[in-house]
């Protein structure tokens, strides 16, 4: 009656960030609607967006399980590439279609021990899970990896991650009969420059994602993604960089660059 049940909605989230300061607690869960997710308020009252929190949950879990496979969407962060921890455990992590349905797919496909959407649906195979997402299920993986935390806080914790600087998502408008065209043009215009060695954001290309849209990572951990919406009359852009806020913004400029010269593409729902 308060409010969208969604780990997403930050009015919930801020309401639950003054029960966690209220309460003085270690931490706030936040459920949605049907229970499938879980969103995360560390004990300073910060939320933890889910992409970085299944970060978190990653190191413990490959900790027990030396040479782990994870799932993330493409919209998640590069730190399940980059994280020094999880590189030490010996993890590898395989980026894969944004939805639900593929995510779950993909990590039984390739014997992933997690998968992890941005959207907060995390998906645990065995021992800790039976392969579908649970909200109740992710509380638990965030409650091991606190238990494992040796007396770390979960603020202590987040604040271990190396620092990124990220877009919001956001989404130009573009016609559904000529979305998925769009981004086929802007997937060979980028394959085109890594095939001659071109320079983006002053880096060059280290590796392109192509199973949804583009995803496009330069040497020093910057990306920048863009695919087809799912369920709109538009695209989706997000770029992140470990690097500095001007690479992020740098990667936003080309990728921004490319979709002004196409006229099927239209204003943003909001822009950096």
């Amino acid at each position: 009656p308060k409010y969208n049940p969604n780990p997403e909605d930050l009015k919930m989230l801020h309401a639950l960030s003054d029960a966690v300061r209220h309460h003085k607690a270690d931490l706030g869960l936040a459920f949605d609607g049907d229970g499938d997710r879980c969103g995360f308020v560390d004990d300073k009252g910060e939320e933890i967006f889910a992409d970085k929190a299944g970060v978190l949950i990653a190191r413990t879990f490959s900790a027990m399980h030396p040479n782990a496979k994870f799932v993330a969407d493409v919209k998640s962060t590069g730190l399940y590439l980059t994280d020094p921890v999880l590189k030490k455990n010996g993890a590898t992590t395989d980026y894969w279609k944004t939805g639900h349905s593929y995510i779950k797919r993909r990590s039984h496909e390739i014997g992933a021990l997690a998968g992890f959407e941005k959207s907060g649906h995390f998906f645990f195979s065995q021992p800790f899970g039976l392969g579908y997402d649970d909200g109740i299920a992710s509380a638990i993986a965030m409650l091991y990896t606190l238990d494992a935390a040796g007396g770390q806080k979960l603020s202590d914790l987040y604040a271990s991650l190396q620092k990124t600087w990220s877009t919001p998502t956001m989404a130009p408008k573009c016609a559904d009969e000529v979305k998925y065209a769009v981004v086929d043009r802007v997937t060979a215009q980028y394959r085109a420059a890594e095939a001659k060695g071109e320079s983006i954001a002053g880096q060059r290309i280290a590796s392109l994602v192509t199973v949804n849209g583009v995803r496009v990572t330069l040497a020093d951990g910057t990306w920048g993604l863009v695919r087809a919406s799912s369920n709109k009359p538009s695209l989706v852009v997000v770029c992140e960089s470990p690097a500095s806020e001007s690479q992020m913004r740098a990667v936003f400029a080309d990728i921004d660059r490319r979709l002004s010269a196409m006229p099927e593409v239209g204003a943003y729902d909001q822009k950096i």
